[in-house]
């Protein structure tokens, strides 16, 4: 079982966009991380966000990248400092993969839960539309398959 677990994008300050969608600079690197994506052929059982706009706008980018068998939603729990203990059970239990978008600090501390057996070890900096991928290849542990950060990702054309 995998668990992709990506930060949300560039969000506009709340004093330009009160409800804190992706800025032009969110979605470009969140369609840069897609097309990272697309030849990976990932398959992946569903994907959740925390219904906040920018989650759902980087979730809805990335999942056009993607094969989601079961589609793409808010769920419950995803908040910024909402408990991760549950949603570590739900994934566990969902049986598929499962790609989450959501929030600094709840993705670190899920990250951290999942690899540490504690939330508050903090294992992995999050960067902005940042994915790490999480196997489960025993019911004892969760490992690192790998990450990628935007600023890694060079596409066609692009110049160091």
């Amino acid at each position: 079982m995998k668990l992709y677990i990506v930060r949300h994008g560039q969000a506009a300050s709340s004093d330009v966009d009160p409800a804190r969608g992706l800025t032009e600079e969110g979605r470009a690197e969140a369609q840069k991380v897609a097309e990272f994506l697309r030849p990976l052929k990932i398959v992946v059982g569903c994907v959740w966000h925390s219904g906040k706009l920018r989650a759902a706008q980087t979730a809805e980018i990335l999942s056009e990248a993607v094969t989601v068998k079961e589609g793409v939603g808010a769920h419950a729990g995803l908040g910024p400092n909402d408990k991760v203990s549950p949603i570590r059970d739900q994934i566990e239990s969902a049986g598929q993969d499962v790609m989450i978008v959501g929030h600094l600090p709840f993705v670190g501390r899920l990250a951290a839960l999942l690899l540490t057996g504690s939330d508050s070890a903090c294992p992995i900096a999050f960067k902005e539309v940042g994915i790490v991928c999480l196997d489960h290849p025993t019911q004892d542990h969760w490992q690192i398959e790998w990450m990628i950060v935007p600023e890694l990702i060079l596409l066609k054309g692009e110049m160091l």
